[in-house]
């Protein structure tokens, strides 16, 4: 068998005074010694039109987590129905909210400035020694390029952190899959840690308050109703055991605790339902729609599932449930934006990676 060793001495070939550690002349390039960070968020097509909305849809709606129906019903419901009819539509919905300078998704651009803003922090205070990062689920950057990016400047370490302050297999399972096919294909595999989520983290709580006061004292009313809107699953995900609801509703109970006001003001709700099954309740239409018919003249809502505003945020929350409230005789309605990369959105993301980088850095 042929092998390095058959050519070149190893043991031999480095100089005897050299510092204990020293590699071989010959010894094939390998990296060491750094720490790398990864920021991973759900996804967002390439463009509007209908060939890069039907490629995004169909790698979505092709993960057997987000969709658990039999592949013999979904295969035909997605190739035949869903990837002919949605893209136009759907891609319509991205172009009202797609940021035309950077030709890209908000949450793209959302989520690099989070990384950046990750970057500079941690390079104040330990210089070059870590790498920070971001990828996405669905569509560009892919998890498995950006890791091998991360290997390629020498991180033997990876903190992989989905941006999902609560768990569901949906978002966070699909994320750490994505790690895991990645290492797969690897011979030399950097040691990897999973972010936890941080649904009732007193950081990610008080940030949330902090920023739904400072954006509800811009307004020029005050909301008789604040609605907490999550993204929702089919209510079948929680009968198998996802701790998502529990996660939401933690969540929801603490921020009304922290902000102080009664259960009848502020309310939480579940969104972006599709199909025939049922899913979480309440649901946000039907809840939106139900307060404005009952006499709500003003409402605000806001995403604390979100950690960057998306289509779910700008388009349906602060575009199609505006409409449901004001079509049914609500008067004042305000979308209150996502931590985003505000300061208070870096300091729960920054609080998050430095309390899990703890021992490597």
């Amino acid at each position: 068998m042929t092998t390095i060793a058959a050519d070149i001495d190893l043991t031999t070939a480095v100089d005897q005074a050299a510092p204990p550690g020293t590699r071989p002349v010959a010894h094939p390039p390998a990296r060491s010694g750094r720490v790398g960070v990864l920021l991973m968020n759900l996804g967002t097509p390439e463009g509007t039109g209908y060939w890069p909305m039907r490629r995004y849809l169909k790698e979505f709606l092709s993960d057997r987590r987000v969709i658990e129906v039999s592949r013999l019903i979904w295969w035909p419901v997605l190739n035949l129905i869903i990837l002919t009819k949605r893209p136009g539509p759907k891609g319509r919905d991205y172009a009202s909210v797609w940021n035309t300078e950077r030709d890209e998704g908000p949450l793209k651009t959302i989520t690099r400035a989070q990384a950046e803003g990750v970057a500079t922090h941690l390079a104040e205070r330990v210089g070059d020694k870590v790498v920070v990062d971001w990828s996405m689920r669905y569509g560009l950057p892919r998890t498995a390029d950006r890791i091998q990016a991360l290997l390629d400047q020498g991180c033997d370490r990876i903190l992989a952190v989905p941006l999902y302050p609560q768990y569901a297999a949906a978002t966070s399972a699909t994320a750490c899959d994505q790690v895991f096919a990645a290492l797969q294909s690897m011979r030399w595999q950097p040691a990897i840690r999973i972010a936890p989520p941080w649904h009732d983290d007193p950081v990610y709580i008080e940030a949330l308050v902090a920023k739904m006061k400072a954006d509800l004292a811009k307004l020029d009313f005050e909301p008789e109703i604040i609605l907490v809107s999550f993204h929702g699953v089919p209510k079948e995900y929680l009968l198998k055991g996802d701790p998502y609801h529990c996660h939401c509703v933690g969540t929801y109970r603490r921020m009304r605790e922290a902000f102080g006001w009664p259960a009848e003001r502020f309310r939480y709700s579940f969104q972006s339902r599709f199909g025939s099954a049922e899913w979480l309740k309440p649901y946000t239409d039907e809840t939106v729609t139900a307060l404005a018919k009952s006499g709500v003249k003003s409402l605000a809502v806001v995403a604390p599932g979100f950690t960057a505003d998306c289509l779910e945020t700008l388009e349906e929350l602060d575009g199609e449930n505006r409409h449901y409230f004001e079509d049914n005789g609500g008067r004042h309605f305000a979308y209150l934006p996502c931590l985003n990369a505000t300061p208070e959105g870096m300091r729960v993301i920054r609080h998050v990676v430095e309390r899990e980088l703890s021992g490597w850095v």
